[in-house]
Order: structure tokens, then C-alpha cells, then sequence
């Protein structure tokens, strides 16, 4: 596999390979949304994991010691992985459904009330 950075890799590049790899093992007859959505949070608590039981600063710290960095980096890949396969599997499109959260977002977390506040919308 050739080298990838987010500078140079689309989602849509993204995408591909990784439908790619699931097709070449046949592994599409498994993932239906429901498995797929539960691969993420069971891949999403593995990476919280890493975390368990340190402070905001000490998690900070955890993410930039080399020896954690490459754990706590497939667990990353393997979160958006199969989040980029459900998206693969559902016909979602990625890049317009961020778009459009944060659309959202933006009128419900007006910058004039929000700004540097970790409140709930609804609490603005």
C-alpha cells in the first residue's frame, strides 16, 4: 500500500480501499449497518481505553509518548475504518453529511454564545 497523508488522500480514496479490502475477502456479507455500527463503538471503546482513569492533561500527554502513539493510532484507524465502511455500505455520503452537521452545529452553537463554553445547546 503506498503511503497516504491527509494532505494528498480524499475520503472518497479512502473509501475505496477500503471497500476494496472487505470485497477481496468477501467480507461485505457481514457487514450489514447493525454490525458495522457496533464494530465502531466496540473499536470506539477501545480506543477510549488507552484514556481510562487519566486527567485531561495526562490523556494529552498519553497521545504524544511514541510507545502509546502507535496503539492509540490503530485504534484511530480502526474507528474510522468502519465508520467509512458503514458510510460504503449505507450510501452515505461522508463529506455532505459532515458538511451539513456542521451546518447544524453552527446554529446551534452560535459563536457568540459558545465560545468557550462546553454547555449543551439547550443551556446556551
Amino acid at each position: 500500500m503506498s503511503s497516504l497523508s491527509d494532505a494528498s488522500t480524499s475520503v472518497a480514496e479512502l473509501k475505496s480501499r477500503i471497500l476494496a479490502f472487505a470485497r477481496e475477502r468477501d467480507w461485505e456479507q457481514f457487514h450489514a449497518p447493525k454490525n458495522l455500527s457496533m464494530a465502531l463503538a466496540a473499536e470506539a471503546g477501545e480506543l477510549m481505553e488507552h484514556f481510562l482513569w487519566a486527567t485531561p492533561e495526562a490523556s494529552a500527554d498519553l497521545a504524544r509518548q511514541p510507545a502509546k502513539r502507535a496503539a492509540i493510532e490503530s485504534e484511530l484507524a480502526d474507528v474510522v475504518i468502519y465508520a467509512l465502511e458503514f458510510a460504503n455500505i449505507t450510501g452515505i455520503d461522508v463529506a455532505g453529511a459532515i458538511e451539513r452537521k456542521m451546518a447544524a452545529n453552527a446554529a446551534r452553537y452560535p459563536v457568540e454564545k459558545a465560545r468557550g463554553r462546553s454547555d449543551k445547546y439547550d443551556a446556551l
